[in-house]
């Protein structure tokens, strides 16, 4: 294997300490087709995750086949989840990924259990399941072939461009389950967007991917999320992003602005400072008492985004208020879930 020679001693004092006490834990990888990156390759002693929520089911579902990130987005909410590896919330994050190697396989023998419900899944709702390292280690199709064989409808949020290699397989399983799909593109900008999400794809691309699902006969809703305040939240910005969004064909948009939780706060901060000094101190104010920018805010966003996305015929996409991912077509009436989506 092109890998041996290139595993490291996890249990080295000078590596990591949560990861070395983790007794699940196969070996820790690197690779020069990864320059930078760790994987701690991990054997999931479960893959469906149960979220409280506030829907009308008492809870949702996800599956995470990787935790931390390589997109490195510093605004990604999910930062401070390393934290409890003992991994830091900034560059551990980008950097130190949890793969869950036999994910696939644990997910099979948990949908096979009688109990199971086929309550809708949905993937990328923490880390994105379509990040670089899913290139490597191809857990996806797998899952994608377990939800469908049950009969689970599912949904799948993703920056990454890498969904259109399994389209195919989405396609064929579109027919077996509800299938609902979105795509994060958060800034139109493109210089703005390498600085701020650097180990993502382009726009471009993102959008190129969106019009190939449409075109394989998926739904597609683009989240256009988060809204940056005094970056990415001008009308001349929302107009032409929302103009792009429509011409690659997305079923609906959703947007938000942004929120800094503890851990992406501290990050997102740090990133603001070195690129937009200027807007340190509004920043500051905004988000001094709460993770959320005020209501004040938000209304004053969606009042503007509201007209723009009904003069480029976009439909309003649903959340799912238990998983935070895209609400699933099989939790509308059995009469509704072919129907578009309503515009805003």
């Amino acid at each position: 294997m092109r890998w041996q020679g290139q595993e490291l001693n996890v249990d080295q004092a000078e590596t990591l300490p949560g990861l070395a006490r983790l007794s699940n834990l196969v070996r820790s990888v690197q690779t020069p087709e990864f320059a930078g990156i760790t994987f701690h390759e991990v054997l999931a002693k479960s893959a469906l995750n149960h979220v409280p929520g506030q829907s009308a089911l008492p809870f949702g579902w996800t599956i995470n086949p990787y935790r931390g990130c390589s997109h490195a987005c510093v605004y990604c909410f999910a930062r401070n989840t390393h934290t409890y590896l003992e991994l830091d919330a900034g560059k551990d994050f980008d950097n130190q990924i949890i793969v869950k190697v036999n994910v696939a396989e644990v997910l099979g023998r948990e949908l096979a259990k009688p109990s199971w419900a086929r309550h809708p899944v949905a993937l990328g709702t923490n880390t994105d399941p379509y990040q670089r390292a899913e290139g490597r280690y191809q857990l996806m199709p797998g899952i994608i072939e377990a939800l469908s064989n049950s009969g689970t409808p599912f949904s799948i949020l993703t920056k990454g461009s890498l969904i259109r290699r399994d389209l195919p397989l989405l396609a064929a399983a579109n027919e077996k389950v509800p299938i609902d799909l979105a795509m994060s593109i958060a800034v139109y900008d493109d210089e703005l967007q390498q600085s701020v999400e650097p180990g993502t794809p382009s726009t471009a691309a993102r959008l190129a991917t969106v019009t190939a699902a449409r075109e394989a006969g998926l739904p597609v809703t683009v989240f256009l999320m988060p809204i940056l305040p005094y970056l990415t939240d001008t009308r001349a910005h929302l107009d032409a992003a929302l103009e792009r969004v429509a011409a690659a064909g997305a079923s609906a948009v959703m947007h938000t602005a942004l929120h800094l939780r503890p851990g992406t706060k501290q990050w997102f901060m740090q990133w603001l400072g070195a690129e937009h000094p200027e807007l340190v101190g509004r920043y500051e104010a905004m988000y001094k008492f709460s993770a959320y920018a005020p209501k004040e805010y938000r209304k004053w966003l969606a009042d503007k985004f509201r007209p723009l996305a009904r003069r480029h015929g976009l439909g309003r996409g649903e959340t799912d208020l238990a998983t935070g991912g895209v609400r699933s077509r099989a939790l509308r009436p059995a009469a509704a879930q072919d129907a578009e989506p309503t515009l805003f």
